[in-house]
C-alpha cells in the first residue's frame, strides 16, 4: 500500500512539475518575443484581437521550443499549441460581436489557456 501511494505521489509531482515547466516556457516565450512584435508592429496594442493571437503565438513558441528540447513528438507539440490557442480563438467571436472588450478577451483567454493545456497533457500522460 505504501509503495503504491508513494509511487502515485511521485507521479503526480512529476506531472505538476512538467506543467509548471510548460508555464515557465510560455512566460519566457511571451517575454522574449513580445518586444520584437512591439518593435515590428508599434500599433499592435490598438487591436486586441491581433495582440491576443500574437501573445498566444509567442507563448506557444516558447512552450514548443521547450517541448522539443524535451524530445516530445511534433504531433504532441502541435496539439498542445492548438489547445493553448483555442480559448483565444473561441473568444474572438464574442469580441468581434461587441459582447466583450479587449481586456476581457485577453484576461479570459489567459485564464482559460491553463486548463486547456491540461487536456493534451492528461491525454498523453504516461
Amino acid at each position: 500500500m505504501t509503495t503504491t501511494t508513494s509511487s502515485r505521489t511521485r507521479s503526480r509531482l512529476r506531472f505538476a512539475g512538467h506543467y509548471l515547466e510548460m508555464v515557465v516556457a510560455m512566460l519566457v516565450g511571451m517575454v522574449a518575443l513580445g518586444p520584437l512584435w512591439s518593435a515590428a508592429l508599434p500599433g499592435l496594442d490598438a487591436y486586441p484581437d491581433a495582440a491576443a493571437m500574437v501573445m498566444a503565438t509567442d507563448m506557444s513558441i516558447g512552450m514548443a521550443v521547450w517541448m522539443r528540447l524535451r524530445r516530445h513528438d511534433w504531433s504532441h507539440i502541435g496539439e498542445m499549441c492548438a489547445w493553448m490557442c483555442a480559448p483565444f480563438v473561441v473568444l474572438l467571436v464574442p469580441y468581434w460581436m461587441g459582447l466583450i472588450d479587449g481586456g476581457v478577451l485577453m484576461t479570459a483567454g489567459h485564464v482559460l489557456m491553463f486548463p486547456a493545456m491540461l487536456v493534451p497533457m492528461l491525454r498523453h500522460q504516461h
